[in-house]
């Protein structure tokens, strides 16, 4: 697996640090064995043919520690999903639920979201997650967000018609910025639902828990047009 995400050719970075603390001994060991069992391939792909019955494909975009990644997997042998995560160390935890579950429906990738993206099919995906991504809060550094206008296209590119994208944030500025930038694009509807109020699927995740935003967890829901 490599250390050094790819980035799409001339993307600013989306994420910070890559990596942190020392890997612990039974980590690293998982990023030796289990993380080329789970990777996706390389070059063009359709994630289809990873699974062939599988009944949805999923995105989740920096899926930090893998809890909810891994949570969802478990409820739903009969899903695919696909976590992309450029923090190595969020990498190697995911790993570890993936070994412990026995999760033979989960695929693992250190890397840059929109690179992964570029790699996939039209109309691939059931649903796309981005949850508590980095929030960037200085305005000189907005134009890293996840959450980009062309970004948004992509995204749309991949989800089958009616397909849907789940956004939180803990942050009010990103939630905002967030909303504005999908009904500007024209190509998704909503946010649905109680933004306040976690959907009854969500899984707490450990980012989330530990309440570092500026206001409680915001949740936007949108379907593809």
């Amino acid at each position: 697996m490599t250390l050094t995400p790819q980035q799409p050719h001339g993307a600013l970075r989306s994420y910070g640090r890559v990596k942190a603390r020392v890997l612990k001994a039974r980590q690293a060991a998982l990023l030796d064995t289990v993380a080329p069992e789970v990777d996706i391939p390389e070059g063009p792909f359709d994630p289809r043919d990873l699974k062939p019955d599988a009944r949805e494909i999923w995105l989740e975009i920096g899926f930090g520690g893998g809890e909810h990644m891994a949570g969802q997997a478990g409820r739903d042998p009969d899903l695919l999903i696909i976590g992309v995560e450029p923090f190595l160390n969020g990498v190697a935890s995911a790993l570890r639920h993936v070994q412990e579950g026995g999760l033979t429906n989960v695929k693992v990738h250190q890397g840059d979201a929109r690179e992964v993206a570029g790699r996939l099919p039209d109309g691939c995906l059931d649903r796309i997650f981005i949850l508590f991504p980095d929030p960037w809060p200085k305005s000189r550094h907005h134009k890293r967000r996840i959450i980009q206008s062309e970004f948004l296209v992509e995204l749309h590119r991949l989800l089958k018609p009616g397909g849907t994208l789940r956004f939180a944030t803990d942050w009010a500025a990103y939630a905002d910025w967030t909303v504005q930038r999908m009904k500007a694009s024209g190509l998704f509807s909503g946010p649905l639902g109680d933004t306040a109020v976690p959907p009854a699927d969500h899984l707490t995740t450990r980012y989330e828990e530990k309440k570092l935003g500026d206001c409680a967890p915001v949740f936007l829901d949108f379907a593809r047009t």
